[in-house]
């Protein structure tokens, strides 16, 4: 596996931008653009190991990581994807315990890394931070609860359907409805918690009524309310 480049990046970061910084004082700002370092990664990267100890949380600048568990049998799960802003690798360092998950770099990222001392200063001393924090946590239980839902329920072509409504919601379709990822087929399996054997003929069905284009990699919805429809999903 390919671990972390340590290529610097220098460029300022607008650390009040951030949602998960914004009830920040500007003394604490200063300490934490003190305390943390920027790097650039590039796709294929492994940001850290699902086991290790990783004494710290990263913020992700720009780029996307998958983050995922990995079975007995070495077949990934992958969890959820990290975009621009968003906060990895924090509960390791509240908890005090290894990494639970792998994240690695699925489009060329800017990551800045906090210290766990940082971290939990901030906790202790801004009650603010410290419930935006547990918002976050308790937003990616709930989808942690949801996807064991969800493989216990639904059936396979259920949770392709939903899954691709959720690759559109966390990325967007560009101006042609076509999702703004790409992805191998092993990894859509593995969102959808099947073999990449059942993706690829359910991807052909899908195709063949008209709910999407395929084009390599690249995915078009064509029929979005059928695809709701499919996965059942309420809006």
């Amino acid at each position: 596996m390919k671990s972390i480049q340590n290529v610097s990046f220098n460029d300022e970061v607008n650390l009040p931008s951030y949602e998960i910084f914004k009830g920040l004082s500007d003394q604490e700002l200063d300490s934490l653009r003190q305390a943390m370092s920027c790097t650039y990664h590039k796709r294929g990267n492994i940001v850290y190991h699902e086991g290790s100890r990783i004494n710290g949380s990263y913020i992700v600048v720009k780029g996307i990581l998958k983050i995922y568990k990995t079975g007995f049998d070495g077949k990934e799960q992958i969890i959820r994807f990290a975009r621009d802003s968003d906060l990895i690798g924090f509960r390791s360092v509240i908890s005090d315990e290894l990494a639970c998950t792998t994240a690695k770099v699925i489009s060329d990222a800017v990551l800045c890394y906090l210290p766990g001392d940082c971290l939990t200063s901030l906790i202790k001393g801004n009650p603010e931070f410290a419930l935006a924090l547990m918002k976050l946590t308790c937003q990616e239980l709930g989808e942690s609860n949801k996807f064991l839902t969800d493989i216990a329920q639904k059936t396979v072509r259920e949770r392709l359907a939903e899954v691709l409504l959720l690759l559109m919601d966390t990325f967007d379709l560009d101006e042609d409805h076509t999702l703004q990822i790409s992805l191998t087929r092993e990894e859509l399996a593995n969102m959808v918690g099947t073999a990449t054997e059942s993706v690829i003929r359910l991807l052909s069905e899908f195709k063949a009524d008209k709910l999407i284009e395929l084009n390599g990699r690249k995915i078009k919805l064509l029929n979005i309310s059928k695809l709701i429809k499919i996965g059942n999903i309420y809006v």
